[in-house]
């Protein structure tokens, strides 16, 4: 599919992996996991090692940032105000910032997150008039079809008290390329300190009433460097569209406006006048002499370590920014055709967005056949149990509408359940009803999340999840943005392969939310076997091949004031879905709402 995209629109290939291994240096003293993961990144993604991927180490700090927090074992709906701790502690590690600071997200911060980013950029600022080289501050986000990001807008919010002779520059950027665009969520200050998992900064999804549930972790060590050196991949993007001609015009633009270029970048500096038009790219070299840095390398010393903290494997991708390589892909496929005893998920969801009161996903959306097939190999081959907990269909959170935030893509969990046993069928034609029958009972756990067994706040309104975690063997599990429905975005995240800290970060999330959640009543052996023949798939045309992430982005969950949503656009995009879903072939025009 990827390849027909980019042939499609005439992209230039990528690099080529050589086919010789790399081997990383600090890939010592992994799990089973680590080790199938790194020999399968480092055969066929050697070429992007220590830019899309690498091995490092590091130490989890505390316990994982979950939000809601304090809803296990209580059947009382959290309170408004219940997670402002979390803004606070992103604002906090911002405000660390000795010398170089990289934000992504999909979106731009608002509510309480802007705020509390704009008071750590202020401190910065304070602090920075001492510094005897500039503070750098890159923010990054996603630029949605249909939904331009204002970025001088976002960058006046953050930076309008900040004095002018303040010894500090700050950049905003957005782009998109077709159909992708940044959905990475981290946090890296100085090379020395990383936040990242699946947490948007939106104020009434997270901290409002009936908030969604999602998870990130908190970490310090070489780990963070990567997710400096992964928001260089995407400014150079940025860049590098924006010193053509075309990239020139559309600067002249105001960001707010629309375009149908297929390839949109923009970006604001501050100071005007002062700061370059891009950002320099992070080097360790440009860090190395902070407080931060130092304090880090004189823990090393002391405890007589090569480096701080446990094996971590950091993963990403970029969308149809290069030409076929998915490296984090490749990597969540090896970690579970890897497992051995169970695999533990918490997602949002596996399958696409449904056509409302349907079991078929929209025009040009397909189940992630893959992965799917991954998990039916784990029951089958290694008789690996599977307990997965999703979100529930179509949930709201903090009184917004449908369209403009929506968890859950549609499914119930006997859907997902039929599609992994599919898999096991197709692969298997030999294999009787009786065996798959025995899987679904006793390898395949599916629930949604509930509170206190109740999947829905007092008001009546389902409990959302955003979370994207998954744990194989209870020695390796993953946390960061990378949803498994299909949908071909940049993301990025963190395996960290350690079962000591696996184990904590079991007891602190998984385990509570399994206990409240699982009931056993949300799989029917009776209903998934009959229902094996549906086709959930969505009708595919050769358009579709060119908006899937269009149509899997109409089940919004996003938007803010920094958004400009262009109705239009938007309006002949919904016209086009529906002329697809009729069997028509109609001009390509793009509808996305969030991701």
């Amino acid at each position: 599919m990827n390849s027909f995209v980019n042939k499609l629109f005439c992209n230039k290939g990528d690099d080529e992996s050589s086919g010789d291994e790399v081997f990383d240096a600090d890939a010592v003293n992994l799990t089973h996991v680590g080790d199938a993961v790194h020999k399968v990144l480092g055969r066929e993604h050697n070429h992007y090692h220590e830019k899309m991927w690498n091995v490092t180490s590091g130490r989890v700090v505390g316990s994982v940032h979950q939000t809601p927090l304090n809803v296990w074992g209580s059947s009382k709906d959290p309170e408004e105000g219940n997670d402002d701790w979390f803004p606070e502690k992103m604002g906090e590690m911002i405000s660390r910032t000795e010398k170089w600071c990289d934000i992504m997200s999909l979106g731009p911060p608002d509510g309480k997150f802007l705020s509390e980013f704009k008071a750590a950029i202020e401190k910065v600022a304070e602090s920075s008039k001492t510094a005897k080289e500039t503070i750098i501050v890159r923010l990054l986000v996603g630029n949605i079809v249909g939904m331009p990001v204002n970025c001088s807008a976002v960058l006046k919010a953050l930076t309008k008290d900040l004095p002018q002779d303040a010894n500090m520059q700050v950049w905003v950027g957005a782009w998109r390329k077709g159909f992708s665009w940044n959905h990475a969520k981290l946090i890296a200050v100085d090379g020395v300190y990383l936040h990242t998992g699946g947490h948007n900064l939106w104020d009434q999804h997270y901290l409002k009433n009936n908030p969604v549930h999602d998870l990130s972790v908190e970490l310090e060590g070489s780990v963070a460097r990567d997710g400096h050196r992964f928001a260089n991949l995407q400014w150079e993007f940025i860049k590098q569209k924006q010193d053509t001609c075309i990239g020139g015009c559309v600067d002249m633009m105001p960001d707010s406006m629309p375009t149908v270029l297929r390839t949109r970048v923009t970006v604001s500096e501050w100071p005007e006048g002062v700061a370059c038009t891009f950002p320099p790219m992070f080097t360790k070299k440009k860090v190395a002499k902070t407080a931060n840095y130092s304090r880090m390398n004189s823990n090393v010393e002391k405890e007589g370590l090569v480096d701080s903290g446990v094996p971590m494997i950091t993963i990403g991708r970029l969308g149809t920014m290069v030409y076929k390589y998915r490296s984090a892909d490749d990597a969540i496929i090896a970690m579970i055709n890897s497992s051995q005893k169970i695999i533990r998920l918490v997602l949002q969801d596996i399958g696409p967005v449904t056509v409302p009161g349907t079991k078929k996903a929209l025009p040009g959306l397909k189940w992630p056949k893959a992965y799917l097939a991954a998990i039916g190999e784990a029951i089958y081959q290694r008789g690996v149990d599977i307990e997965m907990v999703v979100s529930s269909p179509n949930s709201i959170p903090g009184g917004l509408k449908g369209t403009e935030a929506n968890y859950g893509n549609g499914w119930a969990c006997s859907d997902v359940a039929a599609e992994i046993i599919k898999s096991i069928k197709k692969n298997h034609a030999d294999v009787d009803d009786g065996r798959l029958r025995a899987m679904v009972t006793d390898n395949l756990r599916i629930c949604f999340c509930r509170h206190d067994k109740n999947s829905k706040y007092k008001d009546g309104k389902t409990i959302g999840l955003h979370s994207k975690h998954f744990i194989v063997d209870d020695v390796s599990t993953y946390i960061g943005s990378q949803n498994l429905y299909m949908c071909d975005l940049a993301e990025w995240g963190v395996i960290i392969d350690s079962e000591a800290e696996v184990k904590k970060i079991k007891e602190d999330y998984f385990d509570p939310m399994w206990e409240d959640s699982y009931t056993g009543e949300d799989v029917d052996v009776e209903t998934v076997m009959d229902e094996l023949d549906i086709d959930r798939d969505g009708e595919q045309t050769w358009l579709d091949y060119v908006r899937q992430n269009d149509a899997q982005h109409m089940m919004a969950h996003g938007g803010n004031e920094f958004l400009s949503v262009d109705e239009a656009e938007l309006f002949s995009a919904e016209v086009s879905t529906r002329n697809v879903m009729k069997g028509e072939i109609v001009e390509d025009v793009p509808a996305a709402v969030a991701a």
